[in-house]
């Protein structure tokens, strides 16, 4: 579930950014935030036998649930945050009134390509990155116009505020084809997700972009 998706990186950048852990035990910290965030999301979490299918028998059980526990007493057992999938999904509906599973999927493309790129986007919070996507896809798409009075008040953004983040992210999608991360382009490149990430980036956008750097 995407749910799950963002409340993990969640969980895994709050006990990193507090708790300073050995390379050895990164995938650890992953694999247990993972579990916390199938609990808290899910009505049928992922087993705890499953991560350590995951980890390919790199740890036991007993280790997913000890650190499972230290990053709860670490994170003081908040796990109730806002993360871009809760915005996204406001988002989504303020800027189509019917279903649009295109719009949809190209959104969900450029929010997950934010996440893949984690360090060049945190400094945006939660609502920035998930209004950018919106904005970068309404954009790719040539919805017209690009930001509407509807998005903005439900957003709280206009749209020069969240042109630069939204370079960032119509600047990944131009390179997603060549990086070395590709399972995010993999998936928005199948059928079912509606081949979004095999369109053209937004070239007014892509162009900005350029010029800055």
């Amino acid at each position: 579930m995407p749910e799950t998706l963002y409340l993990t990186i969640n969980i895994v950048d709050r006990f990193l950014s507090m708790k300073v852990v050995p390379r050895r035990e990164l995938q650890l910290v992953g694999i247990s935030s993972m579990l916390l965030a199938s609990k808290y999301e899910e009505i049928w979490a992922t087993e705890v036998n499953d991560f350590v299918c995951i980890s390919d028998n790199a740890y036991v059980k007993e280790q997913i649930l000890v650190m499972e526990k230290a990053i709860l007493v670490k994170l003081g057992w908040y796990l109730t945050v806002p993360t871009p999938y809760v915005f996204l999904v406001r988002y989504i509906k303020a800027s189509v009134p019917n279903v649009d599973e295109e719009l949809e999927n190209m959104v969900f493309f450029f929010a997950e390509l934010g996440v893949m790129h984690y360090s060049a986007v945190i400094a945006h919070c939660a609502s920035t990155i998930a209004a950018s996507a919106v904005y970068a896809a309404r954009c790719t798409l040539k919805r017209s116009p690009a930001w509407t009075e509807t998005l903005e008040h439900n957003t709280g953004y206009s749209e020069n505020q969240l042109i630069d983040c939204a370079k960032l992210l119509v600047g990944f999608h131009s390179g997603a084809a060549e990086s070395k991360l590709k399972a995010v382009f993999k998936k928005y490149s199948s059928i079912k997700s509606g081949a979004v990430a095999l369109y053209s980036p937004a070239k007014e956008l892509l162009a900005e972009s350029s010029s800055d750097q």
